[in-house]
């Protein structure tokens, strides 16, 4: 488990540089403003080109002092509005930990509030040694708001038993009775790193998780 998470977090400092170079066409206009997106053509003395909000703008080619390919200039994180996010992660239990690999995938839907405030509601699927579906609340505090900066948050809700009715049971079931799963409250709390680029963020997070589940027979 833990080479595991050693080999994820080498991966995610490899891969953000690489997003980072990400470029997008920009025209320089003569009175000085610079129109970042995707441009669509070059015909006659017209240029059109396409921004991210999908608007399409047309510059006769007076307008234009010249065409190139870079990376767009930080412009400052959301200041307030919709968020949504998917995470993915492993759950790293004690050594004596009887589940191989367990792990999570959820989505999230959220505001940002002053920009470093973020309440979400947040669902998905995670697997510990029966498959569960959370249902919580999260409150993230970015620490500033600069590009790169650490933060804290902290959730709670409950999970929920997704694998249908009674189970099979197993060699150690010495009643040989089927097993009824059932989920229970579960609350995290933890740190991490955000890194914002242009038109989204990523982040790396550790946190501390409490679960309960239980099951009858």
């Amino acid at each position: 488990m833990k080479r595991h998470l050693i080999v994820i977090t080498m991966l995610i400092f490899i891969l953000l540089p690489l997003a980072g170079q990400k470029t997008k066409d920009v025209l320089y206009l003569k009175n000085g403003s610079m129109i970042f997106g995707k441009l669509i053509e070059i015909a006659g003395d017209q240029y059109k080109i396409k921004t991210s909000d999908g608007s399409i703008f047309i510059y006769s080619s007076s307008e234009v002092e010249k065409f190139a390919k870079e990376a767009p200039l930080y412009d400052g994180r959301k200041t307030e509005g919709f968020v949504y996010g998917l995470e993915a992660g492993l759950l790293a239990g004690d050594q004596h930990n009887e589940y191989s690999a367990p792990f999570s995938f959820n989505f999230l839907a959220g505001f940002t509030i002053n920009t470093k405030d973020i309440a979400s509601l947040g669902s998905g699927v995670e697997f510990i040694g029966r498959p569960f579906s959370p249902l919580f609340l999260e409150y993230k505090h970015l620490i500033s708001e600069r590009k790169t900066t650490s933060f804290i948050f902290a959730r709670g809700g409950a999970l929920f038993h997704v694998g249908g009715g009674d189970e099979e049971p197993t060699g150690s079931n010495i009643y040989n009775n089927p097993y009824n799963y059932k989920g229970g409250g579960s609350f995290a709390f933890g740190t991490g790193i955000s890194w914002s680029k242009e038109e989204y963020e990523a982040y790396l997070s550790f946190a501390y998780r409490y679960a309960r589940t239980s099951y009858k027979m």
